[in-house]
């Protein structure tokens, strides 16, 4: 038995046929099939009115930066972009400082992007508080063409940290799955979907990606030798290990916070159960013991529970027990049907997709310190919620015209952006964890 999915691409016990798997590290994808589309909508509360100009000489080099960079903030929520367009700023400017101020902006960015004699690209920027006329933050790096767009979330990182004080997750990454043609690809792209590159592809499916603690590895379920086995593989390299190819399924890994085990699900003993792996495999350690189905681990940002998904009371909620097994608690009371828990790194708050009288499978929000649960979306086919590392995002998996994208939104459900590539479905996303 299984609990059921919000639609049959994610049923982890379904038969694979003959199909064989691509390795090897990561593999850039075409341009044509790379791009996202980004389309935000939905107005903040409260925001900082920034305005980024056109970075000097950037209409000669292979990214508009500074559109990079007014994407990434007006994604994130937090920040209103006054219209900057046309304006002939860089780093080394002296901004009219009331002038901006009357249109409204509270902070000033602009810069250059320079092409180099051996290639590449001498990026330049400088920050202003355009309130007290003061300087900000400045800095300078020089890139390969092939990484511009990844030094423009750099960017996007500085000026979001410098006016929040928080830390920016525009350089982090994303995992998710496509199926186009009959053929599964797990991607690895940049947190707004572009420069996706090939992880590991075949014509078997590839479900569950979860991503290290380190964001040096990726876990995932791979159904390419007939039945479901849990592998981790290096991002960089390619190289992977069996981390759970025991007797029935084995699915649904999820790393804990230390990188030290992964959680999986296992039907070894005939009944769907959660256990604990080392990294490197071995014999699993069994942490539940019911008659009914135990599935979709999720560790607590602190590495002391384990959220998971139990039918044990007639449908399918969401309890948590230690992480050393033991007795389990409800945690979810709201609606008859709530799976697919996503914890967040700064520990308030829980993810999960919950089906609604209609049968619509919507993305709720918990505060785990209250209890109170907030409807984020008002859409049919919502799945696969993860935390951006800030814990300020969500990702998430929706489908829309007829097809399935990805879907950021803020916590408040304010403000949502659709990543969405031409003629792919996507689904599965999960965030990674900030660089290290």
């Amino acid at each position: 038995m299984r609990l059921p999915r919000p639609s049959d691409r994610r049923h982890f016990l379904r038969q694979a046929t003959a199909g064989c798997v691509a390795l090897g590290g990561l593999a850039a994808l075409p341009a044509a099939q790379a791009q996202f589309r980004v389309e935000i909508s939905g107005i903040g509360a409260s925001q900082i009115p920034v305005a980024i100009a056109p970075f000097r000489e950037e209409d000669r080099a292979a990214v508009a930066v500074s559109q990079v960079i007014r994407s990434d903030l007006e994604r994130s929520g937090l920040f209103r972009l006054v219209p900057a367009a046309g304006e002939s700023l860089d780093e080394l400017s002296r901004p009219d400082f009331p002038a901006w101020r009357n249109r409204g902006a509270d902070a000033l960015a602009a810069g250059s992007a320079a092409r180099l004699a051996d290639g590449r690209y001498d990026l330049r920027f400088r920050l202003w508080d355009a309130v007290k006329g003061a300087d900000l933050l400045g800095q300078s790096l020089a890139v390969p063409r092939d990484d511009l767009r990844r030094a423009a979330h750099r960017v996007a990182d500085e000026i979001y940290q410098k006016l929040t004080g928080e830390r920016g997750i525009f350089s982090t990454r994303i995992a998710y799955v496509s199926k186009s043609a009959g053929r599964y690809t797990l991607f690895v792209a940049d947190a707004d979907g572009e420069g996706a590159k090939v992880a590991v592809g075949g014509a078997q499916p590839i479900i569950s990606p979860a991503w290290s603690p380190d964001g040096h590895e990726l876990a995932y379920v791979s159904f390419e030798s007939g039945k479901p086995v849990v592998y981790a593989q290096e991002v960089g390299s390619g190289q992977r290990r069996v981390i759970a190819n025991l007797k029935g399924s084995n699915s649904a890994p999820a790393w804990s916070p230390d990188g030290s085990q992964i959680a999986v699900t296992l039907t070894r003993d005939g009944n769907s159960e959660i256990y604990l792996v080392g990294r490197g495999g071995g014999e699993p350690r069994r942490l539940t013991s019911a008659p009914s189905i135990e599935t979709e681990a999720a560790w607590s940002s602190d590495g002391r529970s384990i959220y998971f998904v139990s039918d044990r009371g007639g449908g399918p909620q969401i309890y948590r027990m230690s992480a050393a097994g033991g007795n389990a608690e409800r945690v979810t009371f709201s609606g008859s049907y709530n799976i697919s828990p996503a914890l967040s790194p700064d520990g308030r708050w829980m993810a999960y997709i919950t089906r609604n009288g209609g049968g619509a499978f919507r993305l709720q929000l918990m505060d785990l310190s209250s209890g109170t649960v907030t409807s984020l979306t008002d859409t049919n086919d919502d799945e696969s919620p993860s935390f951006a590392p800030n814990s300020r995002l969500i990702i998430y998996a929706s489908r829309s015209g007829g097809r399935d994208v990805l879907m950021t939104t803020t916590l408040d459900g304010s403000i949502k952006a659709r990543l969405s590539p031409p003629m792919v479905d996507v689904r599965e996303p999960v965030w990674g964890p900030f660089g290290r």
